[in-house]
């Protein structure tokens, strides 16, 4: 691969030269990473440009996976009204399929219009602790496509506290179903800069967050509210001590 200098950088990573991008996302597919990198002491280093939130919420609305802030750390999603299903995530991240990916909603009111037979608790829980890093597993109600439903007819769901996801959300339309952006078996990560090289050749967007000092690192609590009893299933940013204390 031939070595870039930082002038020819700017010329691909900038807005300016939009019909020359135009032509090499076409000819070389998502391939962009290639083209954003420059020579540092005679070796090359990769550097990715964050694209805008209109790009952002563009490649959403056009079905087209992205990566975006979230409150606990870099998510890869599809929004659920332009994609068939999460499937493309699958493909993405190399994991197996089959495995459920919970949705990110834009507001409390959401848990009772995708959830139903709701107990309780689970409305308490999204009361208290929404928006924030609690996953919230329900009975899917009918307006959740069969194809984002687990095999026992569920589906998880989490407010996130982040402006730029929940803006998203809104300007999108629908939620946004999401994983962790990174390739299955490899950290999640909270840092634009330690994002997988390899994540920005296989999406149609990158979004970094503004305030990245406000992400935890740390992955979301998840709890399953479809039985009688409540399970706990991961320990994330909120402890299951306080979970308990609220149920």
């Amino acid at each position: 691969m031939a070595k870039l200098d930082s002038s020819m950088v700017l010329g691909f990573s900038g807005r300016s030269a939009g019909g020359f991008l135009q032509v090499l996302k076409f000819l070389a597919g998502m391939y962009l990473g290639l083209f954003r990198c420059f020579t540092v002491n005679g070796g090359m280093r990769m550097t990715v440009a964050s694209d805008t939130f209109g790009d952002a919420a563009s490649a959403l609305m056009e079905g087209r996976a992205c990566i975006f802030p979230t409150d606990t750390v870099y998510g890869l999603g599809v929004s659920v009204l332009a994609a068939s299903g999460p499937d493309v995530l699958f493909d993405i991240k190399q994991r197996d399929a089959g495995k459920p990916i919970a949705w990110l909603v834009g507001s409390v009111d959401d848990l009772r219009r995708y959830g139903k037979n709701l107990p309780p608790a689970a409305c308490e829980l999204a009361q208290r602790f929404w928006p924030g890093a609690l996953t919230i597993i329900v009975e899917a109600s009918d307006a959740v496509p069969r194809s984002f439903r687990s095999k026992s007819g569920t589906i998880g769901l989490r407010m996130p506290a982040n402006d730029t996801a929940l803006a998203l959300i809104r300007h999108v339309g629908s939620p946004l179903v999401t994983t962790s952006a990174n390739i299955s078996g490899n950290a999640a990560v909270s840092r634009f800069e330690a994002l997988d090289s390899q994540l920005f050749s296989r999406v149609g967007c990158a979004l970094r967050d503004p305030v990245e000092s406000m992400h935890s690192g740390l992955a979301s609590t998840v709890i399953d509210c479809t039985g009688g009893a409540l399970k706990l299933l991961r320990e994330g940013g909120i402890s299951f001590e306080e979970i308990r204390s609220h149920s």
